[in-house]
């Protein structure tokens, strides 16, 4: 027996070895568990229609929520246009305070100042919900227009041009100001390189955002 006695104390370490060995194996779930900014991963499948401003919220829930980081309160970084008596609203009032990291871990902003200054947004920081790099400028396809309706400075864009395509309710005619999360474009201008304020889409429609670089996603924060 005194024998075996070792031999059953090493047994016993196993299964808590295996548990330690399955804890390892799950930063990248914890990760996005604690991620508070995201690119979506998919449209809504209705080009720009995203169903309005709640709509738009729902999305970011739900995939938030499917990728393990639901139980925050997440919002679409998108501004709206007055109209039908309805105020403007500006995106940057819309994702609380911060600070903001990817599901790596990696923080984008600290703040709203910050994230309208000088951030941490790249191709590689710039993630989907799932951790997934955007395909940018020289990927086939490139999807790295993402909807913002905003100025730079994440405020709406004044005027009776449409730049939300119908503050998102359209799927056909109309516009939409987009941002480019790779931080790449034709040139080295500013707005070339503007994650929130690069160019106007050709249109509304699913098409129409594809034929300039984007398939209808958006920016996602945790506004909590």
């Amino acid at each position: 027996m005194p024998i075996l006695a070792p031999l059953i104390a090493r047994a016993s370490l196993i299964p808590a070895a295996a548990a330690l060995a399955v804890v390892a194996a799950q930063p990248a779930q914890a990760q996005s568990a604690n991620a508070t900014f995201f690119v979506s991963s998919v449209g809504p499948g209705n080009g720009a229609n995203l169903g309005g401003l709640e709509g738009a919220d729902k999305q970011c829930q739900t995939l938030a929520q499917a990728a393990g980081a639901g139980g925050k309160t997440w919002h679409a970084y998108l501004s709206t246009q007055a109209a039908d008596g309805k105020p403007a609203v500006n995106a940057r009032d819309r994702i609380g305070k911060g600070p903001w990291q990817n599901s790596k871990g990696v923080v984008i902003a600290k703040d709203v100042a910050e994230l309208h200054g000088t951030n941490n947004l790249t191709k590689q920081t710039a993630l989907t919900e799932r951790g997934d790099v955007v395909n940018g400028r020289g990927d086939t396809p490139n999807m790295h227009d993402i909807l913002t309706g905003s100025q730079p400075d994440g405020t709406t864009i004044a005027g009776n041009v449409d730049t939300t395509c119908g503050n998102w309710t359209k799927s056909g005619e109309g516009a939409a100001m987009v941002g480019h999360s790779d931080r790449t474009g034709l040139d080295e201008s500013a707005p070339a390189k503007s994650w929130n304020s690069s160019h106007q889409s050709r249109g509304c429609s699913l098409e129409a955002l594809k034929a300039t670089g984007g398939d209808a996603r958006i920016y996602c924060f945790a506004a909590n």
